[in-house]
């Protein structure tokens, strides 16, 4: 199109998740509950975890920066969102929009490739336990997570570089509670062929290596825990997994069916459902599903409360 005809957008104004006003209070009342126990969650395993030195391992290293993900893209997208529901004014600057998506965008992101990396240590945990801490070695950890971020970081780069480029002289009200991209191409009167094949090709490539690299070191940990000739022992290999694959499966699955599935599905509304499943209730669960079913981190939790108590 013509960029002359293209007016300076200044801001955008969310939807919001309803404008249903009997529905206003209950939703409000649930997401709060949601991001407090969010919060707290993720920040008490990061305290957790710094405080207690049996828990100063690769695996809840990793859990730990996990836990800074999930804190990160919940909270760049959770108060805003909460203040809307009953706030007059829903409207985001057009660089805070930007900032907005890139922040979400590049924790989102680090959390997919850093559950790969999770599963990848517990391969290394469960075939060579004898040698686990030396082979992951503080160094190799460190650069690991710096990777996780590199990759995060540049691709919400990109995706924001393209998607905030666009020509938006249209109307400016997202039908959504946050900066995405779907309903931001939605309102762009400019071609968006390219923004999509982007988006396509990056997090295709993303999902495919990460999802690829979960399932072939969980091939390698089941010929691990195969080799155990008691079944008490195999048990016990395998249980330090079923967190790991519980949260792989959650997140995973919810991200390739917001932006994979076949655009004659697409809703708006649905996709909003669907968000509002990872962007809060996600980061809420990665903490209880792994505080629940970790022996450790109760013993810690324990210990800490027991010394606070005293």
């Amino acid at each position: 199109m013509d960029t002359g005809n293209c007016s300076a957008m200044n801001e955008f104004i969310f939807v919001g998740v309803t404008n249903n006003p009997e529905m206003k209070v209950t939703l409000f009342a649930l997401f709060l509950l949601i991001y407090l126990i969010n919060l707290l969650g993720n920040l008490g395993m990061i305290i957790l975890i710094r405080m207690d030195p049996q828990l100063h391992t690769p695996m809840y290293f990793f859990l730990s920066h996990l836990s800074f993900c999930d804190l990160c893209y919940s909270t760049a997208i959770g108060p805003k969102m909460l203040a809307d529901i009953f706030g007059k004014d829903k409207s985001i600057p057009f660089w805070g929009c930007a900032l907005q998506f890139f922040i979400s965008c590049t924790f989102a992101d680090s959390e997919c490739v850093l559950l790969a990396v999770m599963a990848f240590d517990r391969y290394q945990a469960i075939s060579n336990p004898l040698l686990y801490t030396v082979n992951m070695s503080s160094r190799l950890c460190s650069l690991f997570m710096a990777g996780v971020y590199m990759v995060g970081t540049a691709d919400a780069l990109i995706h924001t570089t393209l998607a905030f480029r666009l020509c938006f002289c249209g109307s400016n009200e997202i039908n959504h509670f946050f900066c995405d991209l779907p309903p931001l191409y939605v309102l762009s009167c400019s071609d968006t062929q390219v923004n999509e094949l982007a988006l396509f090709i990056i997090y295709g490539f993303l999902e495919l290596s990460t999802i690829s690299g979960v399932l072939v070191s969980y091939c390698y940990i089941i010929l691990s825990v195969m080799k155990i000739r008691s079944a008490e022992g195999r048990f016990k290999a395998f249980s330090t997994c079923t967190s790991h694959l519980t949260a792989v499966a959650i997140f995973q699955g919810t991200l390739l069916f917001t932006y994979f599935r076949p655009s004659s599905s697409y809703s708006l509304d649905q996709d909003k459902m669907t968000s509002l499943f990872y962007t809060l209730v996600i980061p809420m669960l990665n903490p209880l599903i792994y505080s629940l079913r970790n022996k450790d981190v109760k013993e810690a939790l324990e210990k800490l409360i027991s010394k606070s108590c005293f």
